[in-house]
């Protein structure tokens, strides 16, 4: 892989760019290359595979889209396909292309989930010579035969390292084995971990690698603070500093249900907001980011998936609410802002356990990250204790070690406290129970279980004196037998009196000894055999000569006539 360190440019002229094209970035007033598309542009506009390392927000995407159209509309045939891990950033690249294309010729379709398959199909049927999609929704239409990648000559992977992170990689290799072997390649992205150098060692021919600035390297002209901050005074936090910044703000969650939790809250101080996370529809998703652009929200509550797809100018601050999981996915967070060489602010929140975390930050990033404190929240430290929340319900959060909780049968001191019970009724002496209402006393041989827990009890009275733990649970045990033993009893009985030799008037007031083969304990299903019916008597005899319901009815009609 060989290195490309070119001066930079001082205009797009000398780059090998197609006049019309030319004409697009003047309209567009981009006068002065970026580093990247000044080191890319040369070496994609020849055909030859390319590796670019850049920051976030230093225009990756003319780098790779100027140069792709170009050859395609030289070529006059083949295609060109852009895979992107999220649908905003699949967007982003699409209005980016569709200001290029149509200049020379070209068309593109944007294939990406949220939206409906028939309209991707008919779009793909009109043959577009650049596709633009999520790998998700390609291998789909690569499924049902509707997408054809036979002819691919010029294949870009942008935000690479993010799409392994998504665990597209199975679907990266099932796109790449529908593709001709003999096409160009060019990956980009903000970082380039082991993985994506693998994945171009397997696909790429003598890849130039251009890198205008080492992987992870944050964007210069963003301000970066740190608050060392409980999580119980972030959002006090949060809103002290939306009423010191008034402009457009983007604050990164780390999961969906924060998101939505933490803009109910942004609402209620109350600001605009809006939230943009993978459980939204892709309408919901592109009206939360085209009033965010418009300024309808101020405030726009975002995960880690919509890092890589917003490229909104003029963003004032970005909050990092929670530290990200992946440390490079804190570089394309705070490169929202201080894009198109504006500068930015960049906030993060930490919470005292979290120090390693912001030290693998900082390692990255190769910079110390300021810590500011703020007068009315109060200020924190790494290695402080952090303190313990009750939950909801008054239940004292247990940890790993296995101890005692509080409040559930266990005092402090370990003794058990003694628990009043209302309306329920102590447990009696097998001597001492009343007279069931079909017999007499239930005889102990009935009930081993009540004898068993007597005995046990009477046991534990003559043996050694247990702790006042062990005394609690053994009288709780003999409780529990207690009760099923008279349970077990009066079941017992009640079958007892069910199966009487004489029969007799049960206790649901039915005569036991005339009764049928539906066995019941209830009136409503006490019905004589069939066999008890009399087929031969004179009501029997008479229906027999009139015929049922039907010969009666038909009969009637006759006699009508």
């Amino acid at each position: 892989m060989t290195e490309n360190k070119e001066n930079p440019s001082p205009s797009f002229y000398g780059l090998g760019i197609a006049p019309k094209l030319l004409e697009v970035l003047e309209r567009l007033k981009f006068k002065t290359p970026t580093p990247i598309q000044h080191k890319a542009i040369p070496s994609a506009a020849e055909g030859k595979d390319l590796v670019g390392i850049a920051q976030t927000g230093t225009g990756k995407t003319i780098a790779f889209a100027v140069p792709m159209i170009q050859r395609l509309a030289a070529t006059g045939h083949g295609k060109g396909l852009v895979l992107v891990p999220t649908r905003e950033l699949a967007l982003q690249v699409a209005e980016v292309v569709r200001q290029f294309a149509p200049k020379l010729g070209l068309s593109e379709a944007v294939v990406i989930g949220g939206e409906s398959m028939n309209r991707q199909t008919e779009a793909l049927r009109r043959g577009p010579r650049l596709i633009i999609a999520t790998p998700g929704r390609l291998i789909d239409h690569l499924g049902q035969r509707t997408a054809d990648l036979s002819d691919v000559r010029v294949l870009v992977l942008d935000e690479a390292d993010r799409m392994l992170d998504m665990g597209f990689a199975p679907q990266i290799e099932k796109v790449l084995a529908a593709m001709p072997r003999e096409r160009q390649t060019m990956l980009f992205s903000a970082t380039m971990p082991d993985e994506i150098m693998k994945l171009a060692s397997r696909h790429m021919k003598l890849p130039i690698r251009v890198e205008v600035a080492p992987p992870g390297t944050a964007a210069e002209l963003v301000e970066q603070e740190l608050y060392v901050v409980s999580q119980n005074d972030k959002n006090a936090l949060l809103a002290r500093l939306l009423d010191k910044y008034w402009g457009s703000v983007l604050l990164f969650v780390r999961t969906k249900h924060r998101a939505k939790k933490i803009t109910r809250a942004i609402k209620a101080m109350p600001h605009s907001a809006a939230e943009i996370h993978s459980n939204r529809s892709l309408n919901q998703r592109r009206d939360a980011l085209e009033g965010f652009k418009s300024g309808k929200y101020r405030v726009l509550v975002a995960t880690d998936i919509a890092a890589r797809g917003i490229d909104v100018t003029g963003i004032e601050l970005v909050i990092n609410y929670d530290l990200p999981d992946e440390d490079g996915n804190y570089v394309h967070r705070i490169g929202r802002t201080g894009r198109a060489g504006q500068p930015g602010h960049a906030i993060t929140f930490a919470a005292p356990d979290q120090g390693a975390d912001v030290r693998n930050i900082e390692k990255l990033i190769r910079m110390p990250l300021r810590v500011s404190t703020h007068p009315d929240v109060a200020a924190a430290k790494f290695g402080d204790a952090v303190p313990e929340s009750r939950p909801a319900g008054g239940r004292q959060p247990q940890g790993r070690g296995g101890g005692r909780r509080e409040g559930r049968g266990h005092g402090p001191s370990g003794e058990a406290p003694r628990r009043e019970r209302s309306g329920r009724q102590e447990s009696r002496p097998l001597d001492q129970r009343p007279r069931q209402p079909g017999g007499g006393r239930q005889p102990a041989a009935r009930q081993p279980g009540g004898e068993q827990a007597e005995q046990r009890h009477r046991q534990g009275q003559r043996g050694s004196q247990p702790g006042p733990g062990q005394q609690e649970r053994g009288q709780g045990q003999s409780r529990r037998q207690d009760r099923r033993g008279r349970g077990d009893g009066e079941r017992r009985e009640r079958r007892e009196e069910g199966r009487g030799s004489g029969g007799g008037i049960n206790r649901y007031g039915v005569d036991t000894s005339k009764r049928s083969s539906i066995v019941s304990v209830s009136p409503y299903f006490d019905e004589p055999r069939r066999r008890d019916f009399d087929h031969s008597g004179p009501r029997r005899q008479q229906q027999r000569q009139e015929g049922n319901w039907l010969t009666r009815l038909l009969g009637g009609k006759k006699k009508n006539r």
